[in-house]
Order: C-alpha cells, then structure tokens, then sequence
C-alpha cells in the first residue's frame, strides 16, 4: 500500500504545474501531512530529485522518469475493458492496434500482475452488428494525427454520389458504425461522415488552415449556438 502511495506522490508532481504542500497530498492520499514527510523523505533517500520548501510545497526535478508501468489492478481493468470496447466497435486495423498494445504491456508486467488484466472481469459486449468500411481507415487516423485535409467520394443516406474536401476533426466509434466529425468546404460547416458510406478517402498534403483541437472548441461552441469557425 505504501509503495503504491509512494509511486503516486511522484505521479502526482510529475503532473503539477505548482508546488504542492504536504497539506495538499495528505488530503489526497487520506493521510496525515507527518505521513507524507515520511514518505517524501523516503522517496529521496532513494534518489528522487523532490526539492521542498517550507511554506512553498514539494517539485519534482526535472528528467526523472517512473518506473514502468506500475498499474494497479483497478487500472489494468479499465486498459482491458478500454481494449474489448475497441475490439467491439473499431475498425479492424485499430483493432488489431489495440490488441498489440496489450501484449506489449503483459510482456514487460511483473508476473503476477499478468492475470489482473488479462482476466479483467469487465466487458463491453456489443449487440449491433458491425458495419464493414468499404476504405482502410488506418490513411484516415494519420490525416487526424498530422491534421492534414482530406478528399472523400461519399455516398448519403438515400445513395446519391458527392466529392468533399473535408477537414478532418475527430473519428468517433459508436456500436456498429464509426464517423468522421469534419468541417465541409462544399457546405461551409461542419459535418459528420459515416465511413461506412466512403467510397474512397485521399488524405492531401494540404495541412488544416487550423489546428484540430481549435476546430473542436468551434464545433461545440457551435452546438451551444454560441459561435461560428
């Protein structure tokens, strides 16, 4: 229990843009500030760069990297049922992506922790049949992650044939189906695209006019009816 508290003391002034007191990580630990003296203490007598300051609060220097991949049981639960939920809903090279990663992690977790997620008692069953694509979605999630325009030959619901260069926001997975959040050049607004119902996708060299994560802020800005991109 301690060891676990100690690993989570140092997780959490890794994530800390300020100091923190004592008074601070006692009362997210449920502890008494004396107990993260102790634990403070013991960290550096170990080597862990904590500089403190009375009256200031505890910094972790910078560069030093945790141990890997010390995940409790609740954690590798929630990687595990994280990974049936994508297996459920995903396309299959994400899928497949998913599973890899969960192999990389049993092969470097200490044994007998190994079971914990491997038998992880939660599911996420899907009870939708999966809708296949008819392109590799794969082109798609590198245009998100290197925020690149898009060209899609997209059919709609009743068939009808369209061309748009899109602006790729987010790829949403839902029970069944996935969908492309995208701002439309032909339209001049936003619009989701089952992928489903791609014909074809060619991701351009063209980058996005503007960032991903500012056109998401414009999408829900959008939904409250408060802005326009």
């Amino acid at each position: 229990m301690r060891a676990q508290r100690l690993n989570e003391i140092i997780r959490q002034l890794r994530r800390a843009r300020a100091p923190m007191t004592a008074d601070t990580l006692a009362a997210h630990f449920e502890v008494t500030p004396r107990t993260i003296y102790r634990d403070v203490a013991a960290l550096v007598a170990t080597g862990v760069p904590i500089r403190g300051e009375a009256g200031v609060g505890y910094v972790l220097g910078e560069g030093y990297d945790l141990p890997p991949l010390m995940f409790d049981a609740r954690e590798l639960e929630a990687l595990m049922l994280g990974a049936r939920m994508v297996a459920a809903r995903a396309d299959d090279a994400t899928a497949r992506d998913a599973e890899s990663a969960i192999a990389k992690i049993v092969e470097v977790l200490p044994k007998e922790r190994r079971a914990l997620l491997l038998d992880a008692p939660l599911y996420a069953p899907s009870f939708r049949p999966k809708v296949e694509d008819r392109v590799d979605l794969v082109p798609l999630r590198d245009a998100l992650r290197d925020q690149r325009k898009v060209h899609l030959r997209y059919r709609d619901v009743n068939g009808a044939a369209t061309e748009r260069t899109v602006w790729p926001v987010s790829l949403g997975y839902f029970e069944g189906s996935r969908a492309l959040l995208a701002w439309c050049e032909l339209r001049s607004d936003f619009r989701v695209f089952r992928t489903d119902r791609m014909d074809s996708l060619e991701v351009l060299t063209v980058p996005l006019p503007k960032a991903r994560r500012v056109l998401l802020q414009a999408f829900r800005e959008q939904e409250r009816g408060e802005g326009h991109p």
